[in-house]
């Protein structure tokens, strides 16, 4: 097992520097570029004053000596300055952003995760019932709906129409003068239609997942011989059957690490939620490279520390797994 995690580990570097690469690459041949964002509003600005600033960004070397430049930086975990006009440094943007976004995607992953394996195995041990039959509605829904719209119209009917819920930001105006029980509540009405629209989608959609693998299991022979041993109902399946079931979706739960960090963009962006997801958004359209590329590498280490959690995580779940990895 020591074995198989330290060659996960040593993999894990020519991969993360072939992403990096790659990325780089894709984003310096984007169309546009900082210089150009930067000066299309100041008519004032001339030829020479732009390719002052490209030469300030390190933009008029070539491509593979800005990467180097770059790699080297990060090597020392310096993610450099960002080109917006404050020009702080990426790792301290990164800082003051993480936080929003790590508590509120945790938020929804919880809730994810607690709901749709119970609401997937009640579907498989109830196929074919009208709770079945619901929550099959229910999925082809979540697939169906897009969540910007989704979001939209949830701030519309919620916020707009009745008034209940706030539709934007994390705390009402004056809310730091508020005891501290009413912050708390009013960071929950904040947080209430995000997390709700972050949750629907990867809810429908992992519900179906853990009914299809909960079906599949208790078809199989062992679940048949311990039914026939005259074991309980709810033994059979929460023992037996429930565990291995959840193996693919411990896949899923790997896959979902990333998404703490970049996968907000959407419900941030429509919500002014002050996250790295509305972050990276602003990177983009003002073509931060710095920016975005600290993101991105971070969103690529989280995918493979994700790949190996989920190894990890099989071999603890599944004993066969270990003992063939030890092997």
């Amino acid at each position: 097992m020591l074995n198989y995690l330290l060659k996960r580990l040593i993999m894990m570097i020519p991969l993360l520097l072939g992403i990096t690469l790659i990325t780089f690459a894709v984003i310096r041949l984007a169309p546009g570029e900082p210089v150009q964002a930067q000066t299309a509003m100041s008519p004032k600005i001339t030829a020479e004053t732009r390719q002052r600033l490209r030469e300030y960004y390190g933009l008029d070397k070539p491509l593979h000596v800005q990467y180097l430049t770059w790699l080297g930086r990060v090597a020392r975990l310096d993610f450099g300055r960002s080109f917006a006009p404050d020009n702080r440094p990426v790792l301290d943007k990164i800082k003051e952003r993480i936080p929003v976004t790590l508590g509120l995607n945790l938020i929804a992953l919880v809730l994810e995760f607690g709901l749709a394996i119970p609401i997937g195995v009640f579907a498989a041990t109830h196929r074919d019932s009208l709770y079945d039959k619901g929550i099959t509605l229910f999925v082809f829904l979540g697939f169906a709906v897009p969540t910007f719209w989704l979001a939209l119209l949830l701030m519309y009917f919620f916020g707009v129409k009745l008034g209940w819920l706030p539709i934007s930001g994390l705390h009402s105006l004056g809310s730091d003068r508020l005891p501290a029980l009413a912050r708390y509540l009013d960071l929950a009405k904040h947080l209430l239609l995000p997390v709700s629209v972050a949750t629907f989608g990867s809810l429908a959609g992992l519900s179906r997942y853990m009914r299809s693998n909960m079906l599949e299991v208790i078809r199989q022979d062992y679940i048949t011989t311990a039914r026939a041993k005259g074991l309980a109902e709810r033994t059979v399946i929460y023992r037996h059957a429930l565990r291995n079931a959840l193996l693919p979706v411990i896949t899923l739960l790997g896959f979902s690490l990333p998404g703490l960090i970049g996968g907000s963009v959407i419900f941030e962006t429509i919500f002014a939620i002050p996250g790295m997801g509305q972050l990276f958004y602003q990177g983009v359209m003002a073509r931060d490279y710095p920016l975005v590329m600290g993101i991105l590498v971070i969103g690529a280490f989280l995918t493979l520390i994700g790949n190996l959690l989920a190894d990890i995580s099989y071999a603890l779940a599944d004993p066969r797994i270990r003992h063939g990895q030890e092997g």
